[in-house]
Protein backbone atom coordinates (compact mmCIF):
# COMPACT_ATOMS: atom_id res chain seq x y z
CA UNK A 1 0.00 0.00 0.00
CA UNK A 2 1.40 3.34 -1.10
CA UNK A 3 0.41 5.41 1.94
CA UNK A 4 1.04 2.94 4.73
CA UNK A 5 1.56 4.65 8.11
CA UNK A 6 0.68 8.09 6.67
CA UNK A 7 -1.91 10.48 8.06
CA UNK A 8 -3.88 12.79 5.78
CA UNK A 9 -6.31 15.69 6.16
CA UNK A 10 -8.72 16.25 3.26
CA UNK A 11 -11.04 19.25 3.15
CA UNK A 12 -14.39 19.19 1.38
CA UNK A 13 -14.37 15.43 1.85
CA UNK A 14 -18.11 14.98 2.30
CA UNK A 15 -18.82 14.58 -1.42
CA UNK A 16 -17.40 14.71 -4.92
CA UNK A 17 -13.65 14.79 -5.44
CA UNK A 18 -12.87 15.05 -1.73
CA UNK A 19 -14.87 11.95 -0.83
CA UNK A 20 -13.02 9.89 -3.43
CA UNK A 21 -9.63 11.30 -2.44
CA UNK A 22 -10.24 10.32 1.19
CA UNK A 23 -11.48 6.87 0.19
CA UNK A 24 -8.49 6.17 -2.07
CA UNK A 25 -6.00 7.38 0.52
CA UNK A 26 -7.51 5.09 3.14
CA UNK A 27 -7.49 2.18 0.69
CA UNK A 28 -3.78 2.78 0.26
CA UNK A 29 -3.11 2.55 3.99
CA UNK A 30 -3.48 6.10 5.30
CA UNK A 31 -5.46 7.31 8.27
CA UNK A 32 -7.67 10.09 6.95
CA UNK A 33 -9.46 13.00 8.59
CA UNK A 34 -12.39 14.27 6.54
CA UNK A 35 -13.14 17.97 7.07
CA UNK A 36 -16.39 19.29 5.69
CA UNK A 37 -19.00 21.85 6.68
CA UNK A 38 -21.55 19.12 5.88
CA UNK A 39 -21.12 16.72 8.78
CA UNK A 40 -23.75 14.29 7.50
CA UNK A 41 -22.03 13.91 4.15
CA UNK A 42 -18.61 13.47 5.71
CA UNK A 43 -19.91 10.89 8.17
CA UNK A 44 -21.49 8.93 5.34
CA UNK A 45 -18.16 8.82 3.49
CA UNK A 46 -16.28 7.95 6.70
CA UNK A 47 -18.70 5.10 7.43
CA UNK A 48 -17.82 3.60 4.07
CA UNK A 49 -14.12 3.84 4.87
CA UNK A 50 -14.25 2.45 8.40
CA UNK A 51 -11.84 2.84 11.30
CA UNK A 52 -9.19 4.56 9.21
CA UNK A 53 -11.42 7.64 8.90
CA UNK A 54 -12.42 10.40 11.29
CA UNK A 55 -14.76 13.35 10.67
CA UNK A 56 -14.25 16.98 11.60
CA UNK A 57 -17.24 19.20 10.86
CA UNK A 58 -15.89 22.65 10.14
CA UNK A 59 -15.76 25.66 7.87
CA UNK A 60 -12.47 26.06 5.99
CA UNK A 61 -12.90 29.83 6.02
CA UNK A 62 -12.52 29.79 9.82
CA UNK A 63 -8.96 29.99 11.16
CA UNK A 64 -10.05 28.29 14.39
CA UNK A 65 -11.83 25.47 12.57
CA UNK A 66 -8.80 24.76 10.38
CA UNK A 67 -6.44 24.80 13.37
CA UNK A 68 -8.79 22.40 15.15
CA UNK A 69 -8.80 20.05 12.16
CA UNK A 70 -5.01 19.97 12.11
CA UNK A 71 -4.86 19.18 15.81
CA UNK A 72 -7.49 16.48 15.44
CA UNK A 73 -5.48 14.94 12.61
CA UNK A 74 -2.30 14.89 14.69
CA UNK A 75 -4.13 13.24 17.57
CA UNK A 76 -5.82 10.70 15.30
CA UNK A 77 -2.81 9.58 13.31
CA UNK A 78 0.13 10.64 15.43
CA UNK A 79 1.25 13.22 12.91
CA UNK A 80 0.32 15.09 9.75
CA UNK A 81 1.94 13.85 6.56
CA UNK A 82 -0.51 14.98 3.88
CA UNK A 83 -2.97 17.84 3.40
CA UNK A 84 -5.33 18.13 0.45
CA UNK A 85 -7.03 21.51 0.15
CA UNK A 86 -10.03 20.37 -1.86
CA UNK A 87 -12.96 22.46 -0.56
CA UNK A 88 -14.23 24.86 -3.20
CA UNK A 89 -17.17 26.98 -4.31
CA UNK A 90 -18.30 28.94 -7.35
CA UNK A 91 -20.73 31.65 -8.25
CA UNK A 92 -23.29 30.72 -10.89
CA UNK A 93 -22.22 31.24 -14.48
CA UNK A 94 -23.31 34.79 -15.33
CA UNK A 95 -21.87 38.12 -16.53
CA UNK A 96 -19.04 39.29 -14.28
CA UNK A 97 -20.81 42.51 -13.30
CA UNK A 98 -23.84 40.53 -12.11
CA UNK A 99 -21.81 38.78 -9.42
CA UNK A 100 -22.45 40.39 -6.03
CA UNK A 101 -19.77 41.39 -3.57
CA UNK A 102 -20.94 38.74 -1.12
CA UNK A 103 -20.52 36.06 -3.81
CA UNK A 104 -17.06 37.39 -4.69
CA UNK A 105 -15.99 37.36 -1.04
CA UNK A 106 -17.28 33.82 -0.55
CA UNK A 107 -15.36 32.54 -3.59
CA UNK A 108 -12.08 33.94 -2.36
CA UNK A 109 -12.70 32.93 1.26
CA UNK A 110 -13.28 29.27 0.34
CA UNK A 111 -11.01 28.85 -2.67
CA UNK A 112 -8.02 30.98 -1.61
CA UNK A 113 -8.10 32.23 1.97
CA UNK A 114 -8.81 28.74 3.27
CA UNK A 115 -5.42 27.68 1.89
CA UNK A 116 -3.85 30.61 3.77
CA UNK A 117 -5.44 29.35 6.99
CA UNK A 118 -4.36 25.78 6.32
CA UNK A 119 -0.79 26.76 5.50
CA UNK A 120 -0.49 28.68 8.76
CA UNK A 121 -1.84 25.69 10.67
CA UNK A 122 -0.09 22.78 8.93
CA UNK A 123 3.30 24.09 7.82
CA UNK A 124 4.72 24.46 11.37
CA UNK A 125 3.63 20.89 12.11
CA UNK A 126 5.25 19.57 8.94
CA UNK A 127 8.43 21.54 9.59
CA UNK A 128 8.71 20.03 13.02
CA UNK A 129 8.27 16.55 11.54
CA UNK A 130 10.88 17.13 8.85
CA UNK A 131 8.58 17.41 5.88
CA UNK A 132 5.19 16.69 4.36
CA UNK A 133 3.06 17.02 1.25
CA UNK A 134 0.36 19.55 0.36
CA UNK A 135 -1.91 19.23 -2.66
CA UNK A 136 -4.18 22.11 -3.62
CA UNK A 137 -7.11 21.47 -5.94
CA UNK A 138 -6.99 24.18 -8.57
CA UNK A 139 -8.80 24.05 -11.90
CA UNK A 140 -8.41 24.27 -15.63
CA UNK A 141 -10.57 27.39 -15.17
CA UNK A 142 -7.42 29.10 -13.93
CA UNK A 143 -5.56 28.11 -17.11
CA UNK A 144 -8.13 28.23 -19.91
CA UNK A 145 -11.11 30.19 -18.54
CA UNK A 146 -14.69 29.87 -19.66
CA UNK A 147 -16.88 32.98 -20.04
CA UNK A 148 -19.37 33.76 -17.28
CA UNK A 149 -17.10 32.50 -14.50
CA UNK A 150 -14.61 35.35 -14.31
CA UNK A 151 -14.29 35.63 -10.53
CA UNK A 152 -14.21 31.87 -10.03
CA UNK A 153 -11.62 31.55 -12.78
CA UNK A 154 -9.44 34.15 -11.11
CA UNK A 155 -9.63 32.39 -7.74
CA UNK A 156 -8.44 29.15 -9.29
CA UNK A 157 -5.71 30.98 -11.15
CA UNK A 158 -4.58 32.14 -7.72
CA UNK A 159 -4.61 28.56 -6.42
CA UNK A 160 -2.59 27.32 -9.37
CA UNK A 161 0.06 30.01 -8.92
CA UNK A 162 0.22 30.03 -5.11
CA UNK A 163 0.86 26.28 -5.23
CA UNK A 164 4.00 26.88 -7.27
CA UNK A 165 5.10 29.72 -5.03
CA UNK A 166 4.52 27.66 -1.89
CA UNK A 167 6.58 24.87 -3.43
CA UNK A 168 9.58 27.13 -3.92
CA UNK A 169 9.38 28.65 -0.45
CA UNK A 170 8.80 25.40 1.42
CA UNK A 171 11.25 23.21 -0.47
CA UNK A 172 14.06 23.80 2.08
CA UNK A 173 11.70 22.36 4.72
CA UNK A 174 11.18 19.22 2.60
CA UNK A 175 7.52 20.13 2.21
CA UNK A 176 6.35 19.37 -1.31
CA UNK A 177 3.45 21.38 -2.72
CA UNK A 178 1.62 20.49 -5.91
CA UNK A 179 -1.68 21.35 -7.56
CA UNK A 180 -4.24 19.25 -9.39
CA UNK A 181 -6.26 21.17 -11.97
CA UNK A 182 -9.34 19.18 -13.03
CA UNK A 183 -11.68 19.99 -15.86
CA UNK A 184 -15.37 20.21 -14.93
CA UNK A 185 -16.91 17.10 -13.41
CA UNK A 186 -20.40 15.95 -12.50
CA UNK A 187 -20.22 17.39 -8.99
CA UNK A 188 -22.70 19.47 -7.00
CA UNK A 189 -21.31 22.61 -8.66
CA UNK A 190 -21.97 21.49 -12.24
CA UNK A 191 -25.17 23.51 -12.76
CA UNK A 192 -23.45 26.60 -11.39
CA UNK A 193 -20.61 26.14 -13.87
CA UNK A 194 -23.05 25.69 -16.74
CA UNK A 195 -25.42 28.46 -15.62
CA UNK A 196 -28.22 26.26 -16.95
CA UNK A 197 -30.13 23.13 -15.95
CA UNK A 198 -28.11 19.91 -15.86
CA UNK A 199 -29.57 18.29 -18.96
CA UNK A 200 -27.89 15.88 -21.39
CA UNK A 201 -27.91 18.62 -24.02
CA UNK A 202 -26.19 21.15 -21.77
CA UNK A 203 -23.64 18.58 -20.64
CA UNK A 204 -22.79 17.84 -24.24
CA UNK A 205 -21.85 21.48 -24.78
CA UNK A 206 -19.22 21.20 -22.07
CA UNK A 207 -18.07 17.73 -23.09
CA UNK A 208 -17.63 18.99 -26.64
CA UNK A 209 -14.72 21.16 -25.45
CA UNK A 210 -12.83 18.19 -23.93
CA UNK A 211 -10.78 16.20 -26.47
CA UNK A 212 -11.09 12.87 -24.63
CA UNK A 213 -14.85 13.23 -24.73
CA UNK A 214 -15.98 13.16 -21.11
CA UNK A 215 -15.98 15.18 -17.90
CA UNK A 216 -13.57 14.46 -15.10
CA UNK A 217 -14.60 11.86 -12.55
CA UNK A 218 -13.69 11.71 -8.85
CA UNK A 219 -11.40 8.72 -9.47
CA UNK A 220 -9.37 10.77 -11.97
CA UNK A 221 -8.67 13.46 -9.40
CA UNK A 222 -8.12 11.00 -6.55
CA UNK A 223 -5.61 8.97 -8.55
CA UNK A 224 -3.67 12.11 -9.48
CA UNK A 225 -3.58 13.16 -5.83
CA UNK A 226 -2.49 9.68 -4.77
CA UNK A 227 0.50 9.82 -7.08
CA UNK A 228 1.53 13.31 -5.97
CA UNK A 229 1.41 12.49 -2.25
CA UNK A 230 3.13 9.12 -2.62
CA UNK A 231 6.85 8.46 -2.29
CA UNK A 232 6.90 7.80 -6.02
CA UNK A 233 6.63 11.57 -6.49
CA UNK A 234 9.31 12.47 -3.93
CA UNK A 235 11.16 14.69 -6.43
CA UNK A 236 8.05 16.42 -7.78
CA UNK A 237 7.04 19.81 -6.41
CA UNK A 238 5.51 22.96 -7.87
CA UNK A 239 3.58 21.05 -10.53
CA UNK A 240 0.11 22.03 -11.73
CA UNK A 241 -1.14 18.68 -13.00
CA UNK A 242 -3.96 19.12 -15.50
CA UNK A 243 -6.50 16.32 -15.14
CA UNK A 244 -8.54 17.54 -18.03
CA UNK A 245 -8.80 15.10 -20.94
CA UNK A 246 -6.88 17.60 -23.07
CA UNK A 247 -9.06 20.63 -22.35
CA UNK A 248 -6.13 23.01 -21.86
CA UNK A 249 -4.21 21.99 -24.98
Amino acid sequence: MRLQDKTALVTGAGSGFGAEIATVFAREGAKVVLMDINREGAERVAAGIGEAAKVVAGDVTSKEAVEGAVETTRAFGGGLDIVVNNAGWTHRNKPMLDVGEDEFDKIYAINVKAIFHMANACVPVMRQAGGGVIVNIGSTAGIRPRPGLTWYNSSKGAVNLLSRSMAVELAPDRIRVNCVAPVVGATAMLESFMGAPDTPENREKFIGTIPLGRMSEPRDVANACLYLVSDEAEFITGVVLEVDGGRTI
